[in-house]
């Protein structure tokens, strides 16, 4: 069946300073992916941001405190409502950092960003499959924009000073500023606390009595053992002179 006749309503926004491809440019790639894919779809929403917003949509919905280059949202349409297949979110600094080390257009970068996206949309997962997703991809950018497709697998790693937080569910998360300082702290006093030596009991001697609590008890006499008497040193008295012959 030739779909090509049913429009397809592409709704396009964007909050980046960056400047991304818009209908002109994608329209007859969205056209070709929705006829292939999603034939029922008739409208999806693209959004271009900055780091700063895709980083917090990234964290409420995936739980990944850092940006990303694109994040796709499948619409749960009911029954009779409009057909519309999704919201895709791509954020151009990203884009542009990765069309940078390809060698190709920001433009290039997005067009692979959105092929991408799409395929997410249409409930294709690449973290679940055996590689279904990226093939689908690959044949995609070779038929639709007739080169060699880009590769998706270019390590981004983190920022520089960032640290990897374990939150209280369990998840981790990527820090960064303060709250990476704050990690870094913690980790030198715990290392510079000293380890307590386990202390060797002491030989409990049956025959004593055991001491309670509080002031040592007073032992009965009886029981104290005998002191040496303490030897009583005389000084001696000095002779008595001898007396003269003399009478006065």
């Amino acid at each position: 069946m030739n779909h090509s006749h049913i429009p397809f309503k592409v709704d396009w926004s964007t909050r980046s300073k960056l400047r991304g491809p818009g209908d002109r440019s994608l329209g007859e790639l969205l056209n070709q992916l929705r006829d292939r894919f999603a034939p029922e779809a008739q409208g999806i929403s693209i959004s271009y941001v900055d780091d700063r917003i895709m980083r917090r949509l990234n964290r409420e919905h995936r739980g990944i405190n850092q940006t990303t280059d694109v994040l796709s949202f499948p619409a749960e349409a009911e029954k009779g409502a409009f057909p519309h297949l999704g919201d895709l979110v791509v954020c151009l600094p990203v884009a542009e950092k990765m069309a940078k080390k390809l060698g190709v257009s920001r433009r290039r970068e997005v067009e692979t960003l959105v092929i991408h996206g799409f395929l997410h949309l249409c409930g294709h997962d690449h973290e679940k499959d055996k590689g279904e997703m990226m093939l689908l991809q690959q044949q995609a950018e070779k038929d639709f924009l007739g080169v060699d497709p880009l590769q998706m697998s270019l390590k981004r790693g983190r920022k520089s000073g960032s640290k990897v937080k374990k939150l209280k569910d369990g998840s981790r998360v990527v820090v960064t500023g303060r709250a990476a300082q704050a990690i870094v702290q913690k980790e030198k006093i715990k290392k510079a606390k000293p380890v307590k030596r386990a202390t060797k009991a002491k030989k409990v001697d049956p025959t004593k009595p055991k001491r309670g609590p509080g002031r040592p008890r007073k032992v009965p006499t009886e029981l104290k053992p005998a002191t040496a008497a303490k030897r009583v040193v005389r000084r001696k008295r000095p002779a008595p002179r001898p007396r003269s012959g003399v009478i006065g």
